[in-house]
């Protein structure tokens, strides 16, 4: 089990090529961004977290793009892996978005990943015409687009979202991208999960985690995978007993998230997380 940082990206906080090498002077695995393009001001969607319409952080309102952000910390950085928590594919088009991904692995020499999710914002999947029932199907559809182009020499797609003839794509990723899908810990999405996806990160506040693995295990066995899923768990403040109880259970990485106003404070916070996790 290792640990990474996930920052939740916006235009008042440190910009990624601030705070990438901070992350990877402190001995962390991974550094992780979010992704959202607008937020529509009337929204019939209600945020998982509060329940209706209202946003818990108005930072959802200024997220930064997460591949330009990776982007720059891959530029400053040589060993952290650089992933999003999570992003949407379905909000841009596939084919560029395989472009953009597989550039990203080539200039950060294999160190990209790939956390995604269905989307709970149903307004803002609206205005990239993202049909609400269809969601799932859509992003299914996308990996695999992305896949052919990332590994096919010739690679061809038709989906009902997705439809190319034989097309060459290079850069071809130096390793398969890892997937990872933020959801809730239900046998639905663990079955989507079997089936298009490696593994699986809680949503905020999903602690006790214990029964969830042992489902998304089984299923994954179930499904005829190989080997077990990615786990990779969210928390709040690290616990000693906590983590050793997820080590046991088969969790593969747990994120923290940080102040990160300015280079002293994120910097001290690090160091301070780093050394209650006895990294380095």
């Amino acid at each position: 089990m290792d640990y990474g940082i996930v920052q939740f990206t916006s235009d008042r906080g440190l910009r990624a090529h601030e705070l990438a090498p901070l992350i990877e002077d402190a001995g962390f695995a991974a550094y992780y961004v979010p992704e959202h393009s607008h937020i529509p001001t009337k929204r019939e969607a209600a945020h998982p977290r509060t329940g209706d319409a209202s946003l818990p952080d108005d930072r959802y309102t200024r997220t930064l793009d997460p591949w330009t952000s990776l982007a720059a910390a891959a530029a400053v950085t040589s060993r952290i892996e650089l992933s999003t928590a999570v992003a949407l594919p379905v909000q841009s088009d596939p084919l560029t978005l395989a472009k953009t991904i597989a550039t990203l692995d080539h200039l950060s020499r294999g160190r990209i990943a790939l956390g995604v999710g269905f989307g709970w914002n149903l307004d803002e999947l609206s205005d990239h015409h993202v049909p609400a029932g269809r969601r799932r199907t859509m992003l299914r559809e996308y990996l695999e687009a992305m896949r052919a182009l990332w590994t096919q020499e010739e690679a061809e797609y038709h989906g009902e979202f997705v439809d190319f003839g034989p097309s060459w794509a290079w850069p071809k990723p130096s390793r398969t991208i890892g997937v990872t899908v933020g959801a809730a810990g239900t046998e639905k999405n663990f079955k989507w999960i079997a089936r298009s996806a490696d593994g699986w990160i809680t949503t905020p506040g999903e602690t006790d985690i214990e029964e969830s693995v042992t489902l998304l295990r089984k299923i994954w066995a179930d499904a005829g995978r190989e080997g077990t899923p990615q786990v990779v768990a969210l928390d709040m403040r690290p616990d000693a007993e906590r983590l050793a109880r997820w080590g046991k259970i088969g969790v593969t990485r747990v994120l923290y998230g940080l102040p990160d106003k300015d280079v002293e404070t994120a910097r001290a916070y690090l160091q301070k997380l780093a050394g209650k996790l006895s990294l380095g």
